[in-house]
Order: C-alpha cells, then sequence, then structure tokens
C-alpha cells in the first residue's frame, strides 16, 4: 500500500514542482510590471482614481518626449546640459543626482559603459577566468602602469565588483555581444550563448 502511494505521490510532487518552474517567473514578473504601473500611476492620486492609467501614459510619453527632444534638437540638448550642469554642482544633490546618472546611463542610452564583455584570467594555476565588462583601458591616472580596469558582475545579483588587472589578463569574449555576456553572468553560466554540442550527462547520473 505504501508502495503504491509512494508511485502517485512521486509524480504528482514532479508535475507541482514543474508548474512552480513555469508559473513562477511568469507571476512574478507580471507582479513586478503592475507594481511598476500601479506606484508610477498613483503619482497623483486624484487624478489616477478618476482615469485610472492616465499619470502612468502621461509619464512615458513625456519621458519618452524629453528623451527624443534632448537627443535630437540643439535647444533640448542645450536645456539636457544646463540641468546636468547645475545639479553636478549643487552641494548636497549632485553625488546622488551623478551616482544615479552614471549607474542608469552604464546600461541604457547611447552612452553605455557595459559595452565590452572580456574574459580576464583571476588565477594562473589552476587556469581561472571570469567574464566581465571593460571599464577603463589606460588606469595611468592612477599611476598603475599597462593596467586596466574591469567590472565583474555577480551571479543571481544586481551588484558586482571592479578589479584592476595586467592588460596581459584579459582578451576580448569573443561570440557574447554586451547582452549576452551580462545574462551568462547574471544567470551563473546557464543562460548566454549555447554550443551546437549538447551537455551529456555522465553514465553514472
Amino acid at each position: 500500500m505504501k508502495v503504491k502511494m509512494n508511485n502517485y505521490i512521486r509524480p504528482l510532487l514532479k508535475y507541482f514542482l514543474q508548474g512552480v518552474v513555469i508559473i513562477g517567473p511568469l507571476s512574478t514578473t507580471i507582479w513586478i510590471l503592475w507594481s511598476i504601473f500601479y506606484s508610477v500611476d498613483n503619482l497623483i492620486p486624484h487624478l489616477s482614481e478618476r482615469f485610472p492609467g492616465l499619470v502612468f501614459v502621461i509619464i512615458l510619453v513625456g519621458t519618452t518626449l524629453i528623451g527624443y527632444l534632448g537627443s535630437r534638437f540643439l535647444v533640448g540638448k542645450f536645456v539636457v546640459e544646463g540641468l546636468n550642469y547645475i545639479l553636478e554642482h549643487t552641494p548636497g544633490i549632485k553625488f546622488i543626482y551623478k551616482t544615479i546618472r552614471d549607474v542608469i546611463g552604464s546600461f541604457v542610452g547611447d552612452k553605455q559603459k557595459f559595452s565590452h564583455p572580456v574574459w580576464v584570467r583571476v588565477q594562473e594555476a589552476p587556469e581561472l577566468w571570469r567574464i566581465g565588462f571593460l571599464t577603463q583601458e589606460d588606469m595611468s591616472f592612477a599611476t598603475f602602469t599597462d593596467m586596466v580596469s574591469v567590472y565583474l558582475p555577480h551571479s543571481y545579483a544586481i551588484s558586482g565588483w571592479v578589479i584592476v588587472v595586467h592588460k596581459d589578463q584579459i582578451k576580448p569574449a569573443e561570440g557574447f555581444s554586451a547582452k549576452q555576456a551580462m545574462e551568462f553572468a547574471v544567470s551563473g553560466g546557464t543562460v548566454g550563448v549555447r554550443s551546437e554540442k549538447r551537455v551529456v550527462k555522465s553514465e553514472e547520473s
């Protein structure tokens, strides 16, 4: 009787876990998108109560319009640069503003900084390599001759660390785009460029 019960329970547990794998990422994504939408839409509570979604659309269109004007027209660029200058030289605000601007600009926009994926040799014997992004091609300003700086993302986290190594210890991550390299690093190597050869499980497993 107990054996029969196990024969029923194990497949059900397997299907349940498979359902979690399928539903988990989807439901989490929907929840995050809804939370962002709800938070933005409620920036003006009185207006969002009467016209749900209107505030979100206004902010979305307004942000897109500002980005278009700021990158296409001379007057827009002048205004943006003027605001940047004021905020960068305002005590108490410049540090917060510059930090947020640099972090966002590192991932999106025309001046993305994480655009040069490289392999870094972090250990000689046994040979050990990590994937990262070249951020400074010349560290002589910090008295490091023939050295470069590389940003190494952490897996399953929105964080990382910067190392300074000799330029001979890095090589281009050929076959990886910046997006693929970031996915590869953050996912712990499970996502990214895939070889045509499939991974074969050992006979023991």
